[in-house]
């Protein structure tokens, strides 16, 4: 991998017992400023140019049998450096990634008994800054046991924010971000990240984690003990503990993952930020080439009655092949019952010939990608497996029904991609805790779910297009998410039903925007091949990609609307949505190249509020500059395509 790196280290040593002095760490553009003290307890505030974002918050640690951690510590040493570096993403929305921010590294030594060491790092970037806390090798080098991680989080004043609650820690993180107050926050809940916050009409923030390596997931919870609108750190328990319990268990050096504070003026600006892929490790697998992402076709029971039957595998490789799409998904039940006892993934059920599948995909162009239970994946030898579906030509795994973020499953997602990846397949992750940024190590790691994604549509009212309009801004702040785009039986809310064949709400041009705004390298589209062949929106899934050259996002607001640009190569993509409200919006096509374009595109019309399926499909050409009125129904949406003019 090519990179551009120019590394300035300023080094400079205090002597112990400094311990009154504030350090200083600014962002590139100088526009945000972290501010971190030790004197008598570790104290951290960001400011976004003259607006507090995060006032004064603590950093410290309880363990078991063992004092807390975090007060009356000596200055060992700092140490300022700068980073600048550009680097090429596999999984992309963007060509290549500036990876630019100040650091600083604080060396720490408690005053008193048991004197342990402690470092602390800060990197603060043009879109948000990050702290991480390192337990260097100890003098008595036994096994740390965390009870709880207290890092807090201050604000100023009653925010607005999107908040999920999972209410639990065992949990799929398939949950609404509801609009909420700070102080609507209660002690019960139990916070999922992303959660986001209007700072101020020109400051938006959202609090993530990134790098999350042998440690617990990270949550929040209210801390009224400290400030009506103070926020803490929460970690997953291990399994079986109580929630007070034991959470992380480790032997020095050990570090925590990155605490992530995205800002920035807009929420269109959250939805840009690189911020949790920089804060990760540089890929770590030498060859590439075989991690191809792509939009699949998937046999689901969600789209109609789907059989496991031989018949129907060839019906959903026969779509994928006519739409050009490189993959198809087998679902469950192609290894016969999962999660049980017999349950063995290296045997097909009795009714499918997985050599002749594989070979008829071949022969239409298309890989296969296998279901498969969490539990069934550790019943036999998963390398094994892995090796068997290697030779059997198989592109990916999906892996579903986690449900947990706990240290032990945590590095049990480690081992799967690692295994994984040396057998040239890719991961999608269902049932999955949200993303850290990992997929720059490893990037066979290709999407997971962690969403209230499309699927809910088959038995409840929940994918609303509020909901729709929420997820770029939280959710998707963390990374991909495999949504499950493409529901075809589009309904208006006054004839939408639960059931199968499963419907959605929402307009035609609302679902062809979904696969521009959702971000997932692998992108499976949901519904059964008849909703798909003859309808208007079947070319634009022809064309769309599920990588970018380049994202932008022209406007924007949290659970409102959204309208994104994306670059494939010289082709440009647009898709825009619209809550339940009906929406007029006008936007510049400023970022085009000089000549004519081609444009064609899909809208709804005056028809559509009576019938969601209705979308217009209408070629123009357009140049640079040109404004573009984009008129939405509610639940309504916009989708182009930009090609040049030949």
């Amino acid at each position: 991998m090519k990179k551009l790196l120019n590394l300035i280290l300023l080094l400079s040593l205090i002597v112990t017992g400094i311990s009154a002095k504030d350090y200083q760490i600014s962002s590139p553009d100088g526009k945000i400023k972290v501010t971190v003290s030790v004197e008598k307890e570790i104290r951290y505030f960001v400011k976004y140019e003259k607006m507090i974002v995060i006032e004064p918050s603590t950093v410290s640690f309880n363990f078991k049998q063992a004092p807390p951690m975090g007060k009356d510590f000596e200055i060992i040493s700092n140490k300022n450096f700068t980073v600048d570096e550009t680097w090429k993403p596999v999984l992309k929305r963007f060509e290549s990634i500036r990876n630019n921010y100040n650091g600083l590294i604080l060396e720490m030594k408690e005053k008193r008994f048991p004197a342990r060491l402690m470092n602390l790092e800060f990197r603060v970037f043009n879109d948000g800054a990050a702290f991480r806390t390192e337990f260097p090798e100890q003098q008595f080098n036994h096994e740390f046991v965390i009870t709880e991680e207290l890092s807090q989080f201050n604000f100023t004043s009653n925010h607005t924010c999107w908040a999920v609650n999972y209410g639990s820690y065992t949990t799929s993180q398939e949950v609404e971000h509801f609009e909420r107050k700070i102080s609507d926050i209660t002690t019960e809940m139990v916070i999922g990240l992303p959660i986001t916050f209007k700072v101020d009409d020109k400051c938006y923030a959202a609090i993530t984690e990134a790098d999350i390596e042998n440690y617990a997931g990270m949550y929040l919870k209210s801390n009224l003990k400290d400030g009506a609108f103070s926020l803490r750190t929460a970690l997953s328990p291990r399994k079986g503990q109580p929630e007070n319990g034991d959470k992380v268990v480790f032997k020095t050096p050990h570090k925590t993952p990155w605490r992530v504070v995205m800002i920035g003026e807009t929420p269109g600006k959250l939805v840009e930020s690189e911020i949790v892929q920089n804060l990760n490790d540089p890929c770590k697998i030498e060859d590439t080439s075989w991690i191809k992402p792509g939009v699949s076709a998937w046999d689901h029971w969600w789209s109609g009655e789907v059989k496991m039957e031989q018949p129907v595998i060839y019906e959903y490789i026969d779509l994928a092949s006519k739409m050009g799409w490189p993959y198809m998904l087998i679902d469950w039940q192609w290894y016969g019952p999962f999660n049980q006892p017999n349950a063995d993934i290296k045997k097909v059920a009795p009714q499918l010939n997985m050599p002749e599948i594989l070979q008829y995909a071949k022969n239409k162009n298309v890989r296969c990608w296998l279901w498969m239970y969490n539990t069934d994946v550790d019943r036999f030898n998963f390398e094994e497996a892995c090796a068997l579906y290697e030779k059997w030509g198989i592109a990916g795994i999906k892996i579903d029904f986690m449900d947990s973020d706990d240290q032990e499953m945590v590095n049990w997602y480690h081992r799967v991609v690692k295994t994984a990846a040396k057998y040239h397949l890719m991961v999608d992750f269902h049932g999955a805790f949200k993303p850290d940024g990992w997929r720059r190590t490893y990037p066979n790691l290709v999407t997971r779910e962690g969403v209230l994604g499309n699927e809910y549509n088959k038995w409840s009212l929940r994918i609303t297009p509020e909901h729709l309009c929420t997820l770029p801004f939280t959710r998707m702040l963390a990374g991909p998410m495999d949504f499950t785009p493409g529901g075809f039986l589009n309904r208006n809310p006054d004839k939408f039903q639960t059931g199968t064949p499963a419907q959605v709400l929402g307009t035609r041009a609302n679902t062809l925007s979904q696969f521009v705004i959702y971000d997932s390298p692998y992108l499976v589209a949901c519904d059964h091949p008849k909703n798909y062949y003859g309808q208007v929106g079947e070319d634009f899934l022809k064309e769309v990609q599920s990588v970018w050259d380049d994202t932008k996002v022209l406007n924007g607001a949290v659970s409102e609307y959204i309208t994104m640009a994306r670059r494939d190569g010289n082709r440009w993509f647009i898709g825009s949505m619209t809550n339940s409200f009906e929406r007029e919006l006008e936007i510049k096509l400023d970022f085009l190249g000089g000549g004519n374009y081609k444009m064609i595109s899909f809208s709804d019309t005056e028809k559509t509020k009576e019938n969601a399926e209705i979308a217009e499909q209408k070629e123009t050409t357009v140049k640079k500059g040109d404004l573009v009125k984009i008129k939405m129904a509610p639940g309504g949406g916009f989708a182009a395509w930009i090609e040049p003019v030949k």
